[in-house]
């Protein structure tokens, strides 16, 4: 791994999720996390968990099973679902915790799940732990998916799960072709809404945005990212809520989060269901970026979002041009295989609603000086 320029560390950093962290002694623009609307630093979340800490301690002693659930997760899973415009909601440990749960509870030995190849990995192992067949589909191929569900006609029980942002390459899932391929072939759908959360429809996900959320079956979104906490909720019907609350193997074999985390996760909920300013200034800047990244020559893939991927191919490629933007005040990470498919390491910049336009317009300058170090400007 190591010779393949493949082998991961973990850096060592100080104040990770804020707008600024520390390197190495180096004070550096953070691109890095999915801190995407700056909430983990905002007063209310720190004042409601610090409170929650206080009163409750700093852990919750088991699983909801066996040590029963608090008042407050009651009132969060409440008010998840009342957002989410469904019957009812789940909160569970962590977005990954989260889709081993779904598919562990809803899919089995006789299911087929469809999946896009660009899925999360969490997707990936939660199919694979609930031992369905599993069929891909390449990416965003709408042609494909069909002849996929046509091919499985027979199926005794199809699920389809998707990615509604895709956390790699910032593009979305053609979820509106999705919802009527689902329909037409008697397909549950299963939308994984982390990275969407917060940021699209008015913060309740893609499939809001696009008006087709009514015809999504489980909802999966994340409060470890725009929403700035930790963990993860599932919102869905009544009977589907139950089921996973009770074969949903991460969940029911899991300690439960600690007070301090849903005091936290219903300050944040309460946040962006309230204000939707942030996420409207992240899709501007997202767009501004955009288009000076395309104009220079860097390849940004199909993102559409604050996600935004400079694809380089090569692996040491990529490791170069994160130290040149280190030296340039950045903090941008370079992700490699497996994460992303051989050939195409990349550059993930995170974009964050708090970064100032004095901070963009460095950030501007720093990849218009990385593409004319790697010969590939066309300004």
């Amino acid at each position: 791994m190591r010779a393949a320029s493949l082998l991961r560390e973990m850096p060592p950093v100080d104040h990770g999720a804020e707008l600024y962290l520390t390197y190495e002694g180096e004070r550096l623009l953070n691109l890095a996390s999915n801190n995407y609307l700056g909430l983990s630093g905002h007063a209310a979340l720190r004042d409601h968990a610090a409170r929650a800490a206080l009163e409750g301690g700093a852990g919750s002693g088991a699983s909801r099973i066996v040590t029963g659930t608090d008042v407050a997760y009651d009132a969060l899973e409440r008010e998840v679902a009342a957002f989410k415009g469904t019957q009812a909601a789940l909160v569970v440990g962590s977005g990954y915790a989260a889709n081993l749960s779904i598919m562990t509870a809803l899919a089995g030995r006789t299911a087929t799940v469809f999946s896009d190849r660009l899925n999360h990995a969490s997707i990936i192992d939660g199919i694979t732990l609930s031992r369905a067949r599993h069929v891909r589909y390449r990416h965003n191929d709408m042609d494909h998916l069909r002849r996929q569900l046509e091919a499985h006609a027979d199926a005794a029980q199809k699920i389809l799960v998707t990615d509604s942002v895709f956390s790699m390459d910032g593009d979305c899932a053609d979820l509106e072709s999705i919802v009527r391929l689902c329909r037409d072939h008697g397909a549950l759908l299963v939308v994984d809404e982390a990275h969407a959360t917060g940021v699209l429809g008015d913060g309740k996900g893609l499939s809001h945005a696009l008006g087709c959320a009514d015809e999504v079956d489980v909802q999966m979104g994340t409060f470890s990212k725009a929403l700035g906490s930790y963990g993860a909720y599932i919102a869905a019907d009544e009977d589907i809520i139950a089921l996973v609350r009770n074969r949903g193997r991460s969940f029911v074999f899991s300690t439960s989060l600690p007070p301090s985390v849903v005091a936290a996760n219903r300050a944040a909920l309460r946040s962006v269901a309230t204000d939707t300013a942030l996420a409207g200034r992240l899709t501007d800047l997202s767009q501004r970026l955009r288009g000076h990244l395309d104009g220079l020559g860097f390849d940004t893939g199909g993102s559409t979002t604050q996600i935004i991927p400079v694809i380089l191919g090569d692996n040491d490629a990529a490791i170069a041009a994160r130290e040149y933007l280190r030296r340039k005040g950045l903090y941008v990470p370079a992700i490699r295989p497996p994460t992303v498919p051989q050939g195409t390491a990349r550059l993930r910049i995170s974009l964050r609603a708090d970064i100032s336009d004095k901070a963009m317009d460095d950030i501007c300058v720093a990849f218009t000086d990385l593409a004319q170090e790697r010969g590939v400007c066309r300004a």
